[in-house]
């Protein structure tokens, strides 16, 4: 009996410390944003010193500084720091909802069925306009219709994914092939709508396709954070359920799971975060993929840690990109998708290869 109290005392100890390594990593995750975000307000091609940014901070800027500061560079962090922590969540959700480690936004065809749908509304209903010969002078005239437009084929894409997910001959490997034919369906698609378009529209929706931090005002800024607060506030709600749903469908279901319920609803909200961010920042990929599956890796897939620490990995990781497009060669500023994809794309091959080798 004392030996089982022994053995019962030494396992709590255990999970505790357990507990306190995995907040410990996310409180890291959570300074190193911090600390990258201070490092990005202070890059950019205006010679403006750590310190005078700092005193614009803290409202003792000059009116050069503070515009500089307060209309380009603290917006572009913010939104770097929002759409990683959506894509990256809205990855994680879905990982777990399709109980496929390789499933993303960009990797399932949902993050072009949506840029189809904002290449629509800029082409089709005019939605877009260009106003010079950089990414950052595309003007969406009308961010509603394009967003709802990117919103509705962005949920297209999914039911189709949940459909699939459904039929019990789909592998994991058979989803990720699915998603591959949607995006080739859907690029096709943009491609149509930009062949019988004027050459000024072609050019808007081009632009807006590479992805640009920089565009964004801070009202699409306050509309994006708060999809993606109640987003991520909707998946902890229901992270005891995806730790069900991890143990397998019949054993989420006899543990009271509503299996159906809880798919759809994870779904509908990455497509609705997925819809926002790409209808406002453009095509981003690979965050939704990569942040998750190192988070998986570094603390199990305790849905507790794993959402938080996805999402905050994810905001690192596009800050991170983002200092790198800026930087690389300046002043040119180099498309975020592009820098994303040119670092994902290497590491999902390495995860493919993986999965095959432990067979």
């Amino acid at each position: 009996m004392i030996g089982r109290v022994a053995n019962n005392t030494n396992q709590i100890d255990k999970y505790k410390s357990l507990r306190q390594k995995k907040m410990l990593v996310i409180i890291l995750l959570a300074i190193l944003a911090a600390i990258v975000s201070i490092i990005s307000i202070n890059v950019g091609a205006s010679e403006i010193s750590f310190y005078q940014v700092i005193c614009t901070i803290f409202g003792f800027g000059n009116e050069m500084s503070r515009l500089i500061v307060w209309q380009i560079r603290v917006p572009r962090v913010l939104v770097a720091v929002m759409g990683g922590l959506g894509l990256a969540t809205a990855g994680c959700v879905m990982q777990n909802n399709l109980q496929n480690p390789l499933a993303s936004p960009s990797t399932l065809g949902i993050s072009n069925a949506a840029a189809f749908g904002a290449n629509m509304a800029i082409v089709v209903f005019g939605a877009g306009s260009i106003k010079g010969t950089g990414a950052s002078l595309v003007a969406i005239n009308n961010p509603y219709s394009v967003t709802l437009s990117a919103f509705i084929w962005a949920m297209f894409a999914a039911v189709v994914i949940l459909f699939l997910a459904k039929l019990g001959s789909f592998s994991p490997e058979a989803m990720i092939l699915a998603g591959v034919a949607i995006s080739s369906l859907f690029s096709a698609g943009t491609i149509l709508i930009q062949y019988f378009a004027r050459d000024v529209q072609v050019a808007a929706a081009v632009f807006w396709t590479f992805g640009d931090l920089g565009r964004v005002v801070w009202s699409e800024i306050a509309i994006m954070s708060i999809v993606v607060v109640i987003g991520v506030m909707y998946y902890l709600f229901r992270r005891w359920d995806y730790n069900a749903l991890d143990s397998g469908e019949e054993s989420a279901k006899s543990l009271g799971v509503n299996v159906g319920k809880v798919r759809f609803g994870g779904m509908l909200i990455s497509s609705l975060i997925t819809a926002i961010l790409v209808s406002f920042l453009g095509v981003i990929g690979f965050i939704g993929l990569i942040a998750p599956q190192i988070m998986r890796r570094i603390l199990g897939g305790d849905h507790r840690y794993l959402i938080a620490a996805s999402g905050l990995a994810g905001a690192l990781l596009l800050l991170i990109s983002d200092i790198l497009a800026r930087v690389i060669i300046s002043p040119i500023v180099l498309p975020i998708g592009a820098v994303t994809s040119f670092f994902g794309a290497p590491l999902f091959l390495y995860l493919l290869v993986g999965r095959y080798k432990a067979r």
